[in-house]
């Protein structure tokens, strides 16, 4: 499903959704009832999430500035969240005006906000696919029709492998990653953040547990199972480091005296 489509598709304002959670942390209004009990109980385990979620946009936007100076000029971002300006698409089109990019999120509410909020610049192409990320063939497929994945695209899976396992007969993370960074041509790049006990064990330990809970699965991960994601790809310095400490600018560095992030952050690219 995808445009239109998705602006028919039901909303399930029963149980907390990731992005409206998100959108919470971020401020913003496009969330129910339900997500900010959510939001507020994970907070008051974990008074980190908000700075890390503002810690995870402000590194969207600086890896997706890196790769479109480096010369990308197409992007696919896997799980969108409710528009947060700038989004992904504003940070390439100001590089590039003639950047493409595709949104994919699997709640529709996200791509009902999508579809009028994310315009981008004439000479460039936005689009939004109504798919979710375990099901690779049909969200590659869609984003095909917009993409030429013959030249180099970004692919972008910011605070979102989190909510995917790996044991068996699950999400198999690994195998999906593998499945999206194989369609990728050479000189593609992978961007990922995700959440981690390493740094905060006891708060993070707790605010997975209130996901689970809630129906949302939660997998916080180590450094070397976060860093195998990148296996095969060249990674870009500073390599994988916590979200703060990925290229940071002025804002970033003054964000850092707040407290720990517990989020690792990595970009790479494709040989």
């Amino acid at each position: 499903m995808s445009g239109s489509d998705a602006m028919n598709a039901p909303i399930d304002t029963s149980r907390p959704h990731p992005a409206r959670v998100y959108d919470w942390w971020l401020g913003g209004k496009d969330n129910y009832p339900v997500d900010e009990e959510l939001a507020r109980r994970i907070l008051a385990a974990d008074g980190t999430v908000v700075r890390g979620a503002r810690a995870n946009r402000r590194f969207m936007h600086r890896a997706t500035r890196t790769v479109a100076e480096a010369g990308i000029r197409q992007f696919l971002d896997i799980g969108t969240g409710i528009p947060t300006e700038p989004n992904l698409h504003q940070v390439a089109q100001r590089v590039a005006p003639d950047s493409r990019v595709v949104y994919a999120d699997n709640d529709p509410i996200v791509l009902r906000h999508a579809q009028a909020l994310l315009h981008g610049t004439p000479e460039g192409v936005t689009a939004y696919v109504h798919s979710d990320v375990r099901d690779p063939d049909r969200l590659l497929g869609e984003a095909a029709k917009t993409l030429d994945f013959g030249r180099p695209v970004a692919l972008s899976l910011v605070a979102l492998t989190h909510y995917l396992d790996d044991a068996p007969g699950g999400d198999d993370v690994y195998g999906l990653l593998e499945r999206y960074v194989d369609t990728l041509a050479p000189g593609s790049y992978l961007i990922l953040s995700q959440v981690t006990a390493d740094l905060s064990p006891e708060a993070v330990g707790q605010a997975a547990e209130h996901f689970r809970r809630s129906g949302t699965p939660f997998h916080p991960r180590s450094l070397g199972e976060f860093s195998r994601f990148f296996t095969g790809l060249e990674l870009l310095g500073p390599g994988v480091i916590p979200v703060h400490g990925w290229r940071p600018e002025e804002e970033d560095v003054a964000a850092q005296a707040e407290g720990i992030v517990p989020v690792y952050a990595g970009v790479a690219r494709k040989p």
